[in-house]
């Protein structure tokens, strides 16, 4: 896609508040889920990285650190206007070079069933048996960086 930033914003920002918006349309609001302001609160310690086009913020995705290894892509959401245009593909592999360039060998994400292809072609490998994970089948994915 043309003209598309990526880059990491503040937690508490304004661009955080985009992001948690963006999330909601996208993920929690098909669901009938909320935001708590405990989970909220909780992202404080993670990395949070944003799609931009002239319009605004059209994807984004958090890093949370599990161990010294291993981070965890999470709340990986892409505005519906611009899904299957490359948005995804170039906020997972800016994660992949941030995880590397932090020292992290590891990346896994629990991806809704619907985005296994799609993590599968970036080069991430389903782990264990499928589960529910509120309220729709998830995959656990990982990739060595």
């Amino acid at each position: 896609m043309e003209n598309l930033y990526i880059g990491i914003y503040d937690f508490a920002s304004p661009e955080y508040d985009e992001a948690v918006s963006l999330r909601y349309e996208v993920l929690r609001k098909p669901l009938g889920l909320e935001f708590s302001a405990e989970q909220l609160a909780e992202e404080y310690k993670d990395v949070h990285i944003g799609a931009w086009t002239a319009g605004g913020m059209v994807g984004t995705l958090t890093m949370t650190k599990l161990d010294q290894n291993v981070v965890k892509m999470r709340q990986v959401a892409v505005s519906e206007v611009v899904q299957s245009k490359g948005v995804g593909s170039a906020l997972v592999h800016f994660s992949e070079h941030w995880a590397l360039s932090n020292g992290f060998t590891k990346l896994v994400l629990h991806a809704r069933d619907i985005a296994v292809p799609f993590y599968k072609k970036l080069g991430y490998d389903s782990i264990g048996d499928a589960f529910v994970e509120v309220g729709i089948a998830h995959q656990k994915m990982g990739k060595e960086l």
